[in-house]
This record gives structure tokens, sequence and C-alpha cells, in this order.
């Protein structure tokens, strides 16, 4: 007997433009077997083949995890998976084919993660004004016994809520994981039911902001109510940008009269003001672990009592709720959804103006494919076409009349038109390899984030990758990272079509082998996202030095960094070279900078026409190509910043963690330096490029200090 059992997404929730988990579970009672699990998508999915080898002998209950990336458009309708197990034969021993999730969310609307102690504790957060459903931020009740031991499919998630109860139940693997998309920007929400779970959980203890001793009683708790009712808290990386993008598109996409009828500033940061309490709620009594607090700051405390604490961990944070929400008083309380909105912050606005417009988008993907598409490919303008095209009418119409006529045979025309059919075919073949033929080429560009970890580091990498090919050709390509995901481009909301790249992905353990297909004379382009620990590769520190800032970076690795900047409040300050094995100090002033979205607006206002233009099978003066690499991705990590005008072409929809707007917004200095030709990882090719070149943007966040001097 066998038992296929498919969990598609976060509790059938599925984040658009992200990596999301397709979860099976089988359960085989009969003859041992080697299987293979196959994800293939449908319609607007269908560009990509995944499988997974699992082991499956006799009696054996095995779960595993299938990276999937969601390119559907935000349109459940399109967005349907099969997922089959195969046997060694190929044969199909169980499937679920056709499976939708229940929501398909887009990439700006917070998504909660939870891991509750019941079921009907599982958080629900306040409905916003808009009626449409497609806004609505949720909630997802995860199992921790398919709960994802891989970061990379963590990350579209907004937070993740934690029920100390279920902490124990995490294993190894799965808790570095939730360490690791903490570190990288997640908000982790801790909730304490019993102290012994905190004590008595190592990574737990370590990670929480308090040595708890004991529980306490509180009999008044109305500062709940005071800071539902204050201003709006900024704490999560990922829903902060989440809420800037949506003011800036809601005004964007109104006119005077309408922008003038919002309420203001105030009111969006305050959007619960006037929030009526609930006396039964004050009315009762709370327990509350209490102890000694190690690090970050009290968020909400009673009679000297901290209730709420919060403290950085990494480009992330940790708040402590130091009692239970699924139990009374708690459980109960009127406002209870609305403090869960408030604590995965949604965005006031969403809560004060029911005008809330899903934005649409272009992907970045095109973004880093304009850098690196090889420059072998030449379009065809326009009006060359035209002129073609009307030159072959001309001839076969009255110019071969014209000289039959003069010669008086014009029943040669069943002779002569074939051959202005092949004479032009020919022409054609030839004006399109001297356009586009060329050798094999392939060209990486990485993007980098360093993530401290003691004398470590965690390197959080996205590769793009375009191969240009001169014939039609297989491709084998390979990842062996810690962990890394394959997938095409995804072209993007406004692009009208679909990704073109072919490809069959082998997950091997947590990496991948894939085959790819490209078609002659044109350029694919495709994404890995990886994540690999190793030596610490860059080093800095910020202190603040009176009007100025004092910034000190170490280059730790054999290659010189040139174009290296910092990005510290809104003002983007040039570094120079760093030089191998070396350390440099500069003094940073405002004054001697530019302003981020200055920056920003310079070297991405080229990139909708070129992110356009790619997309387009005959050219004219704009090619398609961005020359400023370095800038141009230094620029691509800001995207939030780009553009500022009534006009909403210009947004682009980015995966979880490009835009760094909301890292730097955190009190953060980023720090960006180039190494050209050059990689941190092996070339995932399996092949010789006649032509191959290779690049790396290193982007490190740290503090900014205060001189105690």
């Amino acid at each position: 007997m066998l038992q296929f059992d498919v969990f598609l997404g976060y509790d059938s929730i599925v984040p658009d433009a992200s990596w999301f988990p397709v979860v099976c579970e089988i359960k085989n009672d009969g003859p041992a077997f080697t299987g293979v699990v196959e994800v293939s998508g449908g319609q607007l999915n269908e560009g990509q083949t995944r499988r997974l080898e699992v082991e499956l002998p006799t009696g054996t209950l095995k779960r595993v995890v299938v990276p999937v990336f969601s390119s559907a458009h935000a349109n459940v309708i399109y967005s349907r998976w099969d997922v089959r197990l195969l046997d060694e034969r190929g044969r199909v021993r169980a499937e679920q084919t056709g499976m939708q999730p229940r929501r398909l969310m887009p990439s700006e609307v917070p998504l909660l993660g939870a891991l509750a102690r019941t079921v009907g504790g599982a958080p629900i957060v306040r409905p916003i004004l808009n009626s449409s459903k497609e806004l609505q931020p949720e909630s997802a009740r995860l199992q921790t016994s398919i709960f994802p031991d891989n970061p990379l499919v963590l990350e579209a998630m907004s937070c993740i809520y934690l029920n100390s109860e279920k902490a124990p139940e995490l294993n190894v693997a799965q808790a570095n994981a939730l360490l690791d998309w903490l570190h990288a920007g997640g908000h982790l929400i801790v909730a304490v039911e019993q102290v012994s779970e905190v004590t008595a959980t190592p990574w737990l203890r370590n990670l929480f902001p308090m040595d708890l001793k004991d529980v306490q009683t509180i009999e008044r708790h109305s500062e709940f109510q005071q800071w539902l009712q204050s201003a709006t808290w900024v704490t999560n990386v990922a829903s902060s940008a989440a809420a800037r993008r949506a003011a800036g598109n809601r005004r964007s996409g109104q006119s005077a009269a309408e922008r003038n009828a919002v309420p203001a500033d105030a009111t969006m940061a305050s959007p619960f003001s006037t929030l009526a309490e609930d006396p039964a709620f004050e009315a009762a009594s709370l327990q509350v672990a209490v102890g000694t607090l190690r690090d970050g700051s009290v968020v909400v405390s009673s009679q000297d009592v901290p209730l709420m604490v919060t403290a950085p961990r990494g480009r992330g944070r940790v708040t402590a709720l130091l009692f239970s929400p699924e139990r009374e008083p708690f459980r109960s309380w009127k406002n209870l959804s609305t403090f869960w909105a408030k604590l995965v912050e949604v965005p006031g606005a969403w809560y004060v103006s029911s005008d809330q417009r899903q934005p649409g988008g272009w992907s970045s993907d095109g973004i880093f494919g304009a850098m690196i598409d090889s420059r072998q490919v030449h379009k065809l303008p326009v009006g060359w076409l035209l002129l073609l095209l009307l030159v072959y009418l001309v001839v076969i119409g009255p110019l071969d009349q014209y000289w039959l006529k003069r010669i008086r045979k014009p029943m040669l025309t069943w002779i002569t038109f074939p051959c202005y059919v092949v004479l032009f075919s020919l022409l054609i073949y030839f004006i399109g390899y001297k356009l586009r033929a060329g050798e094999s080429e392939w060209n990486e560009l990485h993007l980098v984030d360093v993530l401290p970890r003691g004398d470590r580091a965690e390197l959080r990498g996205e590769t793009y990758a375009s191969v240009y090919s001169p014939a039609n050709q297989r491709y084998i390509l390979e990842s062996r990272q810690k962990y890394a995901t394959f997938r095409g481009e995804f072209i993007g909301k406004w692009s009208g079509g679909q990704p073109g790249e072919k490809a069959s992905v082998q997950q091997e353990g947590d990496a991948f082998r894939a085959e790819v297909f490209v078609p002659v004379w044109t350029s694919q382009l495709y994404i890995s996202d990886w994540w690999q620990s190793a030596s610490t590769p860059l080093s800095a520190t910020v202190v603040r030095k009176g009007a100025g800032w004092e910034v000190k970076v170490e280059n730790h690795t054999d290659r010189s960094l040139t174009n290296a900047q910092v990005v510290i409040e809104g003002y983007v300050m040039p570094l120079g070279e760093l030089p191998a094995k070396e350390t440099k100090t500069v003094t940073c002033t405002a004054e001697k900078s530019t302003p981020l979205r200055t920056f920003v607006n310079q070297h991405g206002d080229t990139f909708q026409n070129a992110v356009q233009s790619r997309q387009r099978t005959f050219g004219g003066e704009d090619t398609g190509h961005l020359d400023d690499l370095p800038n141009g991705t230094m620029a691509s990590s800001f995207l939030s910043q780009l553009g500022g005008g009534p006009s909403l072409v210009r947004n682009f929809i980015t995966p979880p963690g490009l835009d760094l707007t909301s890292v730097a917004e955190h009190g953060n200095a980023i720090v960006l330096a180039w190494a050209g030709n050059y990689s941190p990882i092996k070339p995932m090719y399996q092949f010789s490029p006649r032509r191959a070149h290779r690049d790396t943007l290193w982007r490190l966040a740290v503090p900014v200090q205060n001189n105690k001097s």
C-alpha cells in the first residue's frame, strides 16, 4: 500500500514571485523501490519540471521538500501544479494533478506563518478597508512535522509566529533554517507558553532577548490598548518595504482631488487611534513570564514588568511576547486581530483608505538580463524590416510583371516567383546570421549578502546567468552550495508574455542539477538562489562622529574591490578602491555624498526601457542593454527608491531580499563593493563556453554605532 500526500505552499497559500515549498509525505507499506517526485506547473508555470529522488524501503514514512518558484501573475485560475511519484521505470505510482492554492498572494502583501499551539490559536489579521481579497494580509498555519528545513523557501513570509510549546518539536535542520531566515531579515514573534520550554531549548534560549526566571500575574494591562492606539512601529524589513510601495502606488494612481481626500499622514501612522476599548479584557488578570532583560528594548510594559520585548538579530528582529496570546484573557480580546495587524506591520494606510490598488510591475530579473545578455546578438530595426518587406512586395509584384511583360513571357512567373521566395529566404537567413550568429557565451552576475555569524559568515547569494547558444543546444548546469535552487526568468505582470526557458531540474539534496534548452542564436537568463557558509569576505564598522561617520572596511579576499560605496541615512558615499587583504578607513559626510533616491534615479532611469526592449523581437536605437554594471547593480539594490513621479510604469516586482531600502531605514549602514571578473562560487555550467565573464557585488549591512568618546 502506498500513501502519497502533497502540501502546497504555506497552508495552501502561495506568494507570487517567490520560492515556496511543495512538501510530499510518502508512506510505503509495499515493496521497496526508489521513487522520483516530479513537480510540473501548468499554463503560466509550465516552463520547468522539477524532480527529487527518494528511497522508499518497506514500512517507511518520508517527507521531502521540493522548492518551487511561483510566477503565475497573482491569478489562482492559472496556478496549477501536477505532482507525481514515479518508480525506477518511470511509471506513475501515485499522483495529485491540477493542484491549486486556496490563495495566491501578491508579493507586496504581508504573510504571517504560524506555528501555533492549537488550531484555533493561529493569528487572525484584521481585515483592511479594501474589499479586494487579493490585498488582505493573512496568516498561514504551519505544522512542525512539515516545516521546511530550507531557508530559501521561508523568505516569502514577512513574519513567523512561534508558540514556545512548538519550539522543542523542531529538529536541528528546521531550527537552523528558521534562524537563517531570521538573520537574513525575517521577523520572528515568540510567545511564551511555559518558561521551561524556552530555557530547555538551547537555540531558543540563546535567541531570546531575556533570561526568564518565573511567571507573574499582572492585574492591569491597559498598556496594550495604548500601544495599539499609538503610532505604528517598524521592525520588519519585508513589511516596511511593502508599506512604502503600497503608499506610493496608491498616491501615484490618484488624481489631485483624491489625494487631498486621503487622511493626513499622522492618521495613517496611527490608524487605530480611535479603537474602542474592551472592559472585560482590561479587568482580567494576565500571566506573564518575568526575568532579566539581556538586550533589545521593551515595547510594552505594565508596572515596570515587560510584556513585549524586541531585539535585532542580524538583519532581522525577534519579538518576545511574554504571555500566551492563545490563552485567556488574550484569546477573547476583541482587539486581538488589530493586535496582530500592528504586530505584523500591515501598512497603516490600508486601514484608513479603501482606495488600495494592487500594483503591477515589470520583473527585476529583466534588469539583470539587460546587464549580462550577450552583446553578440543584434536586433533588426523596424524601419529596415519594413523596407525589406516593401522591396519584397515590389519584386514579386510590379517588378516581376514589368520585366516579364517586356520579354513577352508572362508564363515564366511560375518559375520566377519560387526563385524570388528562395532568394529572399536566403537573404533573410544571411541577415539573421550576420545579426545574431556568434560563439557560445556564459555571463554571470552575483549579488551576495554577507551575513556575519561570529567569526564566519553566511552568504546569501543570487546568481543571474545568461547563456548564448550558436545552435539549438541542451546544456547541463549544476550547483553544489549548501542550499541552491534554480529557475528561469520571471517575466512580470506587465510583459504580456510568458517565460520561454525550458528546463528539467533535478534536486539533489538541497542542491540541483539542471538541463536547459537554448534555441539557436538566442540568449536565455537563468537564476540560482543559494546559501553557503564561508569565511568572512568583508567586514566593516560605522561610527557616527560629529556631523559625519567614520567607516572602516576590511577586505578579507584576495581580490581588490572597486567602486565601493556606503549607504547611510539616505545618502550614498564613495569609499573608493578596497585593496586585497587590507583595511581602509574613510570619513564620510552628507555634504560630500549623493542622496540615495538621486543615485538610484541617475543609474536606474533606463531600467524600464531596457526591460521592455528585451521583450521585443525587433529593435531600434534602444538595444535593451545596460552597460554600467557596478552602478546599475547597486541601484537595483534599492529599486523602491526609483521614480517617485506620478507614473506607475516604474514599479518593479522584486524577489524577497533584493531591495535593501528598508534595511538601511532600520539604522543600518550598507557597504556595497564591486568585484570585477570574480565569482565567490564555482560556475554552474558543465560545458566549455568560448566566452565567459563573471562579476560580484558584495552587500554588507552593519549597525551605525554612536561615538562613545
